[in-house]
């Protein structure tokens, strides 16, 4: 689950050794007699090397992240973005924030995009599919970017909640246009906001980077005297967030790691006394969160997850944030329908969230304790 679980002196003395050892410069940009290191150009660099990126941005959230890669593709008033009724509001937000119509299709039973209804929602005016690969399971990868390519319409991928899930023993964003990260405080790595845009295209690379930054073309320096060809916008990470997230980031393979160390007790004790959420073939999830429909007991069991200090993730605690059904302020009825059979879906499920600081022995006891209310 969430990187903020191990938060620890090393953040710290990375914060304290930015202040106190390298100037002090919480800037991104410039400065250069005043200080020893650009964190936040450090950081990309890492994050191209460790998801093999050939180009990597650091952002101010995984909102921005969105809106700047929408952008970058030239989506623009008129234009639809195809996307799924399981989700976050950011991502309908990003779209509608282009000037763009949202299409919302809904999902199968790895809960992410249905490659079917996709199929049917696709017209003259689609110019983007954003599947987003909620709470660590990537989507139908395989059949949602066959239909992309015989369309010849750009994937984004929403990766904000499945930061290092795998399609085919390939990070997404080598199958795909764009892939995004999120940064948040609840994500699988956390600078406290922030976001990441992956791309393998040096054109879309080059809008990013100058969109994020008021368009500056960083070829002239000092900044003062560079130039602009495109109208940009300040979406730029600062220096604190890019210490941490360069912290953050050598925690990332043991957060995977121990994630799967639990998911799997619960997997292995649940599957045979209720339906497992499903991970499609050629899917590597980061188990971030275990998903399940029991066959009874649903809100004994919810009572029994939050008496015992686990709680659900998303569902159902935060569905109406998570489920396009209940975003009427942004949606029209048409989508609004289009969610109906998604969120009547989501509501027979359980999301169990996966704590580092809870061992595996209390998972262990979970399991045995959810047991008793399945069979």
């Amino acid at each position: 689950m969430p990187g903020w679980e191990l938060i620890d002196k090393k953040e710290r003395i990375a914060l304290n050794n930015l202040v106190k050892k390298e100037g002090g410069v919480l800037f991104a940009h410039g400065f250069n007699n005043l200080r020893k290191k650009f964190h936040v150009r450090e950081f990309e660099n890492e994050i191209s090397k460790k998801f093999k990126s050939k180009y990597s941005l650091a952002v101010t959230s995984g909102t921005a992240a969105l809106k700047i890669a929408l952008k970058s593709i030239g989506v623009k008033q008129g234009d639809e973005v195809i996307t799924q009724a399981f989700n976050f509001i950011a991502t309908i937000e990003a779209i509608l924030d282009t000037g763009a119509k949202p299409v919302i299709v809904g999902v199968d039973d790895t809960l992410n995009m249905c490659p079917n209804d996709l199929k049917k929602k696709i017209t003259k005016k689609t110019k983007v599919i954003i599947p987003v690969q909620m709470l660590g399971v990537p989507a139908d990868l395989k059949n949602i970017i066959k239909i992309s390519k015989a369309k010849k319409i750009k994937i984004i991928s929403d990766n904000c909640e499945s930061m290092g899930a795998k399609f085919d023993n390939k990070f997404i964003n080598e199958l795909v246009d764009i892939e995004i990260f999120s940064l948040d405080f609840a994500k699988t790595i956390t600078c406290g906001e922030g976001g990441l845009i992956l791309t393998n295209n040096p054109k879309i690379a080059k809008y990013c980077r100058e969109y994020h930054d008021h368009g500056h073309e960083n070829k002239i320096f000092p900044r003062g005297n560079d130039k602009a060809s495109i109208v940009g916008f300040n979406y730029r990470m600062t220096e604190m967030q890019a210490v941490i997230g360069k912290v953050q980031l050598e925690k990332f393979n043991f957060i995977i790691k121990e994630n799967k160390k639990r998911h799997i007790v619960l997997e292995n004790n649940l599957k045979k006394l209720s339906t497992i959420r499903k991970i499609p073939k050629g899917g590597v999830s980061i188990f971030d969160t275990f998903i399940f429909e029991p066959k009874k007991n649903r809100s004994q069991i919810i009572k029994y997850l939050s008496k015992k200090g686990f709680g659900t993730k998303n569902l159902p605690d935060a569905i109406k944030w998570h489920c396009s059904y209940y975003w009427k302020h942004a949606l029209s009825r048409k989508n609004l329908k289009n969610s109906l059979k998604t969120m009547e879906k989501l509501k027979k499920q359980i999301a169990i969230p996966i704590f580092i600081k809870k061992t595996v022995s209390d998972y262990e006891l979970l399991a045995k304790g959810l047991r008793v209310y399945l069979k």
